[in-house]
């Protein structure tokens, strides 16, 4: 749907804008043509980016960015936005791109400027369009099947962006009717909802819907077990708010603590629709783990994709809007602009991937760097995760330039140990014709950035050309996946005392893995497989966040890791690079940024709003 959908000539005809209102709600054509753009104006339903770069960066789906004055091709889906949310996690240490800011913000936070992975005015524009589709489809010429059915679908999109507006701010205005000139000040100056009404309204509406959209088996769009994952992730993260948060400005922010096991309820009942009745599950056609896993996301329409955006078509240059720019970024060399890397884990984040004992994976660090190691003995026995989610020096990765590991094989070392002891640091320096920089780092090395020694592996397409530019990456972007709701399942009935329930989905997600059983379940281990098996699809920031915890996980030094080749011995000397992101700004959470800030300009706009504490 997607494909057809994102594409600004879907019908040969001139732009929307360009028909009067009563030409579009007479046409069949039309309609349908209104409804698939409003899934192209939400952004948010691909790893929360902000923008689009579809119609130009004064398109209406950019409202936020334009009014706050950043960098809009930062935030665009199918450029940057998709790794914004990793970068001020502790998933990832931004490295080199559009978002050269970002780094102040990890450090200090947002503003009450705003600014970063604002969503907003793009979502009111959104908002209206449906409450206006809503509105008018009844009366159309459509028959009365697919009026239910794109209604239905309308409401799910309207749903989908009240979520990604009350994880942002808390409660917000609630719009369901399109205002019109001559209403009310209430109506056309709408005080904020509570928080509570905001995620009571996405679950009562994903719920009403679902069996409306049960007959729809078009790939991409919302269907009944779409909405029923927005319902249970909802639930789950409106139960954390209760359950870890704490009410302010009379319920604005804030769940009262007796609703927690209310909303995990609604949560388990969701997810446990979807496990047994619905028709997916987890994906495991491969042998071999590391591959089976890396399909997932390689492979289209694949058992455990519930919702996808589609990506396909011409690429940017061409005039194509339905690509993105993930392999580009996260690729190793060759790359067009000679990096790739552009969000490189952290080595605490890698350290979360166990050996395949179950043991934990946290290195001793001490140990690692008073010997020397091949590749193989590094990482040897990892979680398969690992290696189908982190490439790093010794990956093999075709194409790569030739160095001490031979050819299709990355060279990530940064630093040649001469027999004697001394070290050779730079590009052009050699040692018997070997250089004494990986070419995978001369890059950085060039422009001064200091890595992690680490790259994201998933969604990264190994037959993908990353030498045209950006936007050319064709994989489907899994919106909701069926291991998330196993995830949300015993997240859920964890809370609700049911261990044994949460315990036996935990583990049908690592034996899928082919990582052995536990034996018992607790809130951190089900945390710690979530960030694991998750990792890198836009969860990790918001469940920190919602989950309260935020501040203390955020508010610290990372690390990275530098290969340095020893000429003698054939090994790597590994040295642990503390405060990977500068000692003078290393990461913080601050506390307001639970919430993030209505903003002077909006509240200058509409005098009712109110603004969040901190700000």
């Amino acid at each position: 749907m997607f494909t057809t959908g994102c594409q600004k000539n879907v019908l040969d005809k001139q732009p929307l804008d360009k028909y009067t209102d009563a030409t579009v709600w007479s046409d069949a054509n039309l309609i349908e043509a209104f409804l698939l753009e409003q899934y192209n104006y939400t952004p948010v339903m691909q790893n929360d980016a902000t923008t689009t770069c579809n119609e130009g960066w004064n398109s209406p789906s950019n409202l936020d960015w334009t009014s706050a004055g950043t960098y809009g091709f930062g935030n665009a889906a199918q450029i940057f936005g998709v790794g914004l949310t990793m970068d001020v996690s502790d998933e990832t240490k931004y490295t080199d791109g559009s978002w050269r800011d970002l780094k102040s913000v990890k450090a200090n936070g947002i503003t009450s400027d705003g600014g970063v992975m604002e969503y907003w005015g793009s979502a009111y524009y959104t908002i209206r369009n449906i409450n206006e589709f809503i509105d008018k489809v009844p009366n159309s010429p459509i028959n009365d099947d697919l009026k239910k059915l794109r209604i239905a679908e309308a409401r799910f999109i309207r749903a989908y962006n009240y979520f990604a507006m009350v994880k942002r701010y808390g409660g917000v205005p609630l719009i369901t009717k399109v205002a019109k000139l001559d209403d009310s000040a209430d109506v056309l100056y709408p005080k904020r909802n509570t928080e509570k009404e905001i995620y009571d309204f996405v679950i009562a509406e994903t719920a009403a819907i679902a069996e409306d959209l049960a007959k729809t088996t078009e790939y991409g769009r919302a269907n009944k077990w779409a909405a029923l994952a927005l319902n249970c992730r909802a639930a789950l993260y409106a139960a954390s708010v209760a359950n870890f948060g704490e009410v302010q400005l009379s319920g604005l922010l804030g769940i009262s603590k007796s609703e927690a096991n209310n909303y995990y309820q609604k949560a388990y009942d969701a997810a446990n629709t979807i496990i047994t009745s619905g028709p997916y599950q987890l994906y495991n056609q491969d042998a071999d783990k590391v591959q089976n896993f890396k399909n997932i996301f390689l492979v289209k329409k694949n058992s455990e994709a519930i919702m996808a955006r589609q990506h396909g078509g011409a690429g940017f240059l061409q005039g194509g809007f339905n690509t993105w720019s993930w392999d580009m970024m996260e690729c190793p060399r060759p790359q067009t602009w000679g990096g790739g890397n552009e969000h490189a884990p952290y080595l605490e984040m890698v350290e979360e991937f166990e050996h395949i004992d179950g043991t934990p994976g946290t290195i001793d660090r001490t140990a690692l760097q008073q010997g020397s190691w091949t590749m193989k003995e590094l990482w040897k026995g990892r979680d398969p995760r690992f290696y189908a989610s982190i490439w790093t020096n010794g990956t093999p990765w075709r194409n790569a330039v030739p160095g001490v590991f031979g050819k299709d094989t990355i060279n990530f070392y940064h630093g040649l140990i001469k027999p004697d002891g001394s070290i050779l640091n730079k590009n052009d320096d050699l040692y018997n014709g070997v250089p004494a920089v990986g070419d995978q780092n001369s890059q950085f090395n060039t422009l001064g950035i200091v890595g992690t020694g680490l790259g994201i592996m998933k969604y990264v397409d190994p037959t993908a050309n990353n030498m045209i530019w950006l936007a050319e990456s064709r994989t489907d972007y899994l919106i909701f996946r069926y291991a998330e709701v196993l995830l949300n399942f015993a997240e859920a009935a964890f809370e609700l005392s049911k261990s044994g329930e949460a315990l036996a989905k935990i583990n049908m997600i690592r034996e899928r893995a082919g990582m052995p059983d536990l034996a018992s379940v607790d809130q951190e281990k089900i945390r710690h497989e979530r960030k694991v098996e998750l990792a890198f699809e836009n969860h990790r920031y918001w469940d920190l966040r919602r989950w309260r915890v935020a501040a203390t996980k955020l508010t610290r030094s990372f690390s990275g890791l530098r290969y340095l080749y020893d000429a003698q011995s054939g090994k790597f000397k590994v040295v642990v690079v503390n405060d990977i992101d500068g000692v003078t700004a290393p990461p913080t959470f601050v506390k307001r940024n639970y919430y993030f800030p209505i903003t002077i300009r909006r509240i200058g706009a509409n005098k009712n709003l109110v603004e969040n504490p901190g700000y």
